[in-house]
């Protein structure tokens, strides 16, 4: 009898946004830390761009405006985007990234959520919003606090903003 192979249901492509600000610190990028209870003492390399799963007919931009406001909440602006390319995570997953620049207060931060077993075989479903924090980051600090993978979308930020400079 043949093995049956498991599937995942789970998207390994996701399109999400680099939000950026002129702040007083120089080039700021808007990052947030994903909830639940796996992700709660973890901070240097767990924040994340906001990105969402993408289906299979969703043109990419339009997943990560979707996601922006999802994951931040209706206050969150962003402007016309540029297309960052895509970042491979260690888990395999693909993100397609975009750059625009945004405006968003993260004391404002109103998140959906999602529901899982927790504690793990207990039977007990709770709720956790997908993003517990957002935060504004220096580019260099941003480096330290975002996952490994998607400090790429750094540099090509950058280029694109000594590129804007130039003109």
């Amino acid at each position: 009898m043949a093995a049956v192979k498991k599937t995942s249901t789970r998207s390994t492509l996701s399109a999400g946004i680099l939000a950026y600000r002129k702040g007083v610190r120089g080039l700021e990028v808007l990052l947030v830390h994903p909830g639940g209870p796996f992700w709660r003492k973890k901070d240097d390399g767990a924040w994340s761009i906001p990105k969402g799963e993408i289906d299979a007919n969703d043109p990419p931009e339009n997943v990560a405006r979707r996601e922006f406001v999802e994951e931040l909440g209706s206050s969150a602006l962003i402007g016309p985007l540029q297309a960052l390319g895509e970042v491979r995570q260690r888990g395999g997953k693909r993100v397609i990234a975009f750059a625009g620049e945004g405006h968003f207060d993260p004391a404002a931060l109103i998140s959906n959520t999602f529901d899982i077993e927790w504690p793990p075989r207990s039977g007990r479903r709770q709720s956790f919003p997908e993003v517990d924090r957002a935060e504004w980051f220096d580019i260099e600090l941003a480096r330290t606090k975002m996952l490994s993978a998607q400090a790429e979308l750094l540099d090509r930020l950058l280029a694109i903003a000594v590129e804007s400079a130039r003109e």
